[in-house]
């Protein structure tokens, strides 16, 4: 081989080096663009919790989930429930709160004091709004209690949101329950979009999600087959949107939880089955 061709060879070889390292880079850098951790919605297996939360919260972290988001209160005292947690390597990623007395009052304090010991910050309305949402009137001075309330909590480094159910996103004179929230809200004010209880009312998930950008912090997956309770269709099996609705909340939501829910007709004998099938379906769409 002479010096030219020497020097060709070389030439080709870095070259060919800096882009395999670039495309390494790219690929590498998409890996981290966002990868949302998983958390179950306790309502889910609610009774289970509620019965034994050392096998309950075993179970979930032996599936692969990395959080649980509460879902009302339990008898369980808040540093055993922390411990439980900890001893699983599970985070709380949010507690569902209903009704909102639960952050009026001396409630507030209580709530708070609570979700610290299990170092949850993300305090979900879970509903209750609804009516108070139905007139315009209605709708500013309820807006104006969400402020203050987002406000409070933020100076013990919490946030306050609000979770969809079917009634929030039909139509109200010329606009949604919905919509007159979360256009008079706070952008702090956690906009937890339900995939499955929104379309369950005819509502457009992934426009919701566009709609109030960096405000889905934390979003509930739900398998949408029809509307009302889903028996046996996991996510990824059903007939929702997932990549497109999954790709709105990594590029325009801001979201740093994905919190899996599953609505049962009728009592299964297997609650987890869903919650592990659902994973199964979120690890396929490379969310796992």
């Amino acid at each position: 081989m002479n010096r030219r061709s020497f020097m060709k060879t070389g030439a080709g070889v870095a070259a060919l080096g800096m882009s395999l390292q670039g495309m390494s880079q790219i690929v590498h850098a998409a890996d981290e663009v966002k990868k949302i951790p998983l958390a179950v919605g306790l309502y889910s297996v609610f009774e289970e919790v509620a019965e034994n939360p050392e096998n309950a919260f075993k179970t979930i972290a032996e599936i692969g989930y990395k959080g649980v988001e509460f879902a009302g209160r339990h008898e369980h005292k808040a540093d055993y429930l922390r411990k439980v947690l900890d001893d699983n390597g599970l985070v709380c990623c949010g507690s569902h709160l209903y009704p909102i007395d639960q952050l009026l009052g001396d409630e507030f304090k209580k709530t708070v004091e609570f979700n610290q010991i299990l170092g949850n910050k993300y305090l979900i309305l879970a509903m209750g709004l609804e009516y108070a949402l139905d007139t315009k009137d209605g709708a500013q001075m309820t807006c104006h209690l969400i402020n203050e309330l987002v406000d409070k909590a933020a100076e013990h480094g919490m946030l306050v949101g609000y979770h969809t159910h079917a009634g929030d996103v039909k139509k109200v004179d010329d606009t949604t329950r919905w919509d007159r929230l979360f256009s008079q809200t706070k952008k702090e004010f956690i906009h937890q979009i339900d995939n499955g209880n929104c379309a369950d009312g005819g509502g457009d998930a992934i426009g919701y999600v566009k709609r109030y950008p960096g405000r889905s912090k934390t979003v509930h997956l739900k398998p949408f087959e029809r509307p009302g309770p889903q028996s046996t269709t996991v996510i990824g099996e059903d007939k929702f949107d997932w990549p497109t609705f999954l790709d709105a909340c990594e590029t325009v939501g801001g979201t740093e939880w994905y919190i899996v829910e599953f609505r049962f007709d009728k009592e299964p004998d297997d609650p987890f089955a869903a919650i592990r099938g659902c994973y199964e379906g979120l690890k396929k769409l490379g969310r796992a």
